[in-house]
């Protein structure tokens, strides 16, 4: 009986997702799902959900639910973290509304940007405690993060604690089943071989199993690009968490310069780079359909929805249904509980597995899952101008992490200074004071150490 602990567990729609994933498979059905936040209202909404969904699939699970981490994480076998310091507000809002003064405008800022370093600055110490919890409660447990900045927090897994860890994200599986809808070909056919790092992963191969042997796809997906539509503004929500209706055309334009696909969806990708979010170019945030402030609207409806969406959750009436999603999380805990090896795309340390991107920081491939734990495929080196690409976002990446490790204030200006889009807006005087607004703003949500100037 696996005893699998949720960090986090407020996040009460993921949670329901992963709940109903992991007690739907016959061989974890009698797991002991642990649910834990900080925050205690919906952490009991959570409970409510949780044994909902035991009572609609008529499984033997049990749920607990606690305040208390390291007694949630006490003799855990697997743990689940899904948390956001500092939430939508203050900290969020922040993220966005200063760069927005100096005239940086954001998409989602939560991975890469001036955003992406202050998440990776309040989340990192906060990720790095559980594991200290961890390395003396739980210490043979298997960490799944789903945490973002995802590969700033994996790095510093690495470097900082002996836990085992992998980052889970599902812009792969996500995006295949997206390219197989463009293409009109059954999700279920696909042949795809990806790597890179989070967020910035590209597929290798892209292929669909035909009576015959292999069609590549690539061919396809080129036609296709070549006959989108204009982009399309906005968008709406989807059953699933994404969005309907927001444009793709970034990603397809990387495409055709590239002659690679990228993993990440447009409004994310287009702030990974400089070329697609300037200031005094409406043209290009047109053009491409740029949501820019989009993370914000997401949060203010998924807020507005939430009182609704609670009451409907918790009415003693009502059943939950339990529909399959396409996250990794379930699929890695029953491989390692009953050696039935799978493969998923997950997020580790690059120890040996793609020559041509810096040793030991963190890459998304495909890895076996079994009885052993997570074992990375060996990919080798990449085509030498994603290698590239990917750099100038690593480069960021490993500064902000050696920011939090080493408490030193500069790295954080170091890290603005190099990430791709602040610089391609901002000259050095500019970053360096929003660096500094940023961190005043964010004090108390971040080490005390990166106040000291």
């Amino acid at each position: 009986m696996a005893r699998i602990v949720f960090v986090g567990a407020g996040s009460t729609v993921f949670a329901r997702n992963l709940m109903g994933d992991i007690l739907s498979r016959p061989a974890l059905a009698d797991s002991t799902i642990v649910l834990h936040d900080i925050d205690a209202e919906r952490l009991r909404t959570s409970e409510i959900v949780g044994n909902k969904i035991i009572e609609t699939l008529g499984v033997p699970a049990r749920v607990e639910a606690t305040v208390d981490r390291r007694r949630a994480l006490e003799g855990a076998d697997h743990v689940v973290t899904m948390f956001q310091v500092g939430g939508y507000r203050p900290s969020t809002v922040v993220d966005f509304e200063i760069p927005r003064r100096y005239g940086l405008g954001q998409t989602i800022a939560d991975t890469l940007g001036v955003g992406g370093i202050m998440r990776g600055l309040r989340t990192i110490p906060v990720l790095l405690d559980a594991c200290r919890d961890m390395e003396q409660v739980c210490p043979d447990a298997l960490l799944l993060n789903y945490v973002n900045p995802m590969s700033m927090l994996c790095w510093a897994v690495s470097r900082a604690s002996t836990i085992r860890a992998i980052g889970l994200c599902h812009s792969v599986q996500h995006t295949a089943h997206q390219l197989a809808g463009d293409l009109g070909v059954d999700p279920g056919s696909l042949e795809y071989r990806c790597a890179g790092i989070n967020h910035m992963a590209f597929f290798l191969e892209f292929a669909e199993r035909t009576a015959t042997g292999t069609r590549d796809l690539y061919p396809a997906i080129a036609e296709f690009a070549a006959s989108m539509p204009a982009p399309m503004r906005g968008g709406e929500d989807r059953s699933d968490g994404g969005f309907e209706g927001l444009s793709d055309a970034v990603r397809y334009e990387m495409f055709r310069r590239l002659g690679y696909f990228v993993t990440e969806s447009s409004e994310h990708f287009s702030e990974y780079v400089p070329w697609f979010i300037k200031r005094g170019r409406d043209d290009l945030i047109d053009r491409f359909g740029i949501p820019l402030d989009e993370y914000p609207r997401r949060c203010e409806r998924q807020i507005e929805g939430w009182e609704r969406l609670r009451t409907r959750l918790e009415d003693p009436e009502g059943r939950l249904g339990v529909v399959p999603s396409l996250e990794y999380g379930s699929a890695i805990i029953h491989a390692v509980e009953t050696g039935e090896p799978t493969v998923v795309y997950g997020n580790v340390p690059n120890r040996g597995i793609i020559d041509n991107l810096p040793a030991d920081c963190c890459v998304e491939v495909p890895c076996t899952v079994d009885a052993g734990g997570i074992h990375p495929r060996r990919i080798g080196p990449l085509p030498a101008h994603l290698a590239a690409l990917m750099q100038t976002n690593i480069n960021v990446q490993s500064l902000t992490v050696e920011a939090v490790l080493t408490g030193r204030r500069d790295h954080v200006y170091h890290a603005a200074m190099l990430d791709p889009h602040t610089a391609a807006e901002l000259d050095l005087d500019q970053i360096w004071a929003l660096v500094d607004d940023l961190l005043e703003a964010h004090r108390g949500w971040i080490p005390e150490s990166l106040h000291a100037r």
